[in-house]
């Protein structure tokens, strides 16, 4: 693509030109206020009208990106299966037209953050998937390109686009299957791309030159003790990981964005923010002050452009609570920081313990 037209397509993100180093007069524009919505399955809930009231929700509450987040199954030989729909020689699946559509109906835009699934192929998580042989893993990034493209091909008209998500043991010793993956999607959208790293291995892609932007799942511990966490201390906390991001980031001639930012109902939400939480007495008050300091650390005027919060579902979710930023508490949290522009006080402090 010549290098004027993706500079026009750039500013959907706010993301420079890749091989333009970042200067402190170039303004990134407007910040990502996102949204995950998130699915049951392979996504069919994203084509559903519940999805269009679930995006008017977020808008409300002050979201200006949604992000929904595709799936393929991988199994242990390496081979990777499609969701409903997707036929190479056919049109894109309701649940993955619709929501674009609909999105840019609203005023907001969107992005498209492909997940592997590691259902019932004995993998605890995406970041855990490996294999044992040269023949599985030439079968795993054959069917993966296949995917990936067909994905970008269906989904041109989103606003952004991931080529891969928190795939940790996917990244020593493949950054020749990745460049050629980016290519390929580079030729099926004019979409800014980037690679959704988690967050202790986002310095081991070496791929960040290909891209537009450096993405990070920000699961960042923000305390490493046992005690209830204060606001300060979790203040401190995002001022010294957001410096050492936003330096790395400059070595890399690129913006950041937290493609994830999330916490669930645990009183250990500040130690691990990744895990599911048991909802103890107290808990949704530890949830909702590491929320709203992280979102007081993501509005910060600088180099970071902004933030997903993970997640929301379409309509009422009765299968799980996990990390929901539609409960009241969330929603308030949110409200406070992306629909006022008061910021300085924390939503709620946990009980002394």
């Amino acid at each position: 693509m010549p290098r004027a037209s993706l500079s026009l397509f750039l500013t959907c993100f706010g993301f420079l030109a890749a091989a333009e180093p970042i200067r402190p007069d170039q303004d990134p524009g407007e910040p990502i206020k996102g949204i995950i919505i998130s699915c049951h399955g392979f996504g069919r809930e994203w084509g559903s009208d519940e999805m269009v009231e679930t995006m008017r929700e977020v808008k409300a509450l002050g979201a200006n990106w949604v992000q929904i987040h595709p799936y393929g199954s991988v199994q242990r030989d390496g081979s990777l299966s499609f969701g409903r729909g997707m036929s190479a020689d056919g049109e894109a699946p309701a649940w993955l037209s619709r929501p674009i559509a609909e999105a840019h109906k609203l005023g907001l835009k969107i992005c498209i953050t492909p997940h592997v699934a590691p259902w019932r192929a004995g993998w605890s998580w995406r970041g855990d998937i490996t294999f044992e042989t040269d023949a599985q893993w030439d079968k795993f990034f054959a069917d993966y390109e296949r995917w990936i493209t067909q994905l970008a091909r269906f989904c041109k008209d989103a606003d952004g686009f991931t080529v891969g998500s928190e795939l940790d043991q996917m990244l020593v010793g493949r950054e020749s299957d990745w460049r050629r993956i980016i290519a390929a999607v580079r030729a099926e959208t004019d979409a800014p791309l980037t690679y959704a790293a988690n967050w202790p291995n986002y310095k081991k892609v070496k791929f960040w030159d290909a891209l537009d932007v450096i993405s990070i799942s920000a699961y960042f511990p923000v305390v490493n003790h046992d005690r209830l966490p204060t606001a300060a201390e979790i203040d401190r906390s995002w001022q010294r990981i957001k410096s050492e991001v936003l330096d790395y980031a400059a070595t890399q001639y690129r913006r950041v964005v937290f493609m994830e930012l999330g916490y669930d109902s645990s009183l250990r939400a500040a130690i691990e923010p990744w895990k599911n939480g048991q909802n103890e007495p107290g808990a949704e008050a530890v949830q909702a002050l590491c929320l709203d300091r992280a979102l007081a650390a993501v509005g910060e005027p600088d180099e970071l452009l902004g933030a997903f919060l993970w997640k929301w579902f379409p309509g009422e979710s009765s299968r799980s609570d996990d990390f929901l930023v539609s409960k009241p508490s969330m929603r308030a949290v949110v409200s406070q920081h992306w629909g006022t522009p008061a910021r300085d006080a924390p939503i709620a402090a946990p009980p002394a313990k």
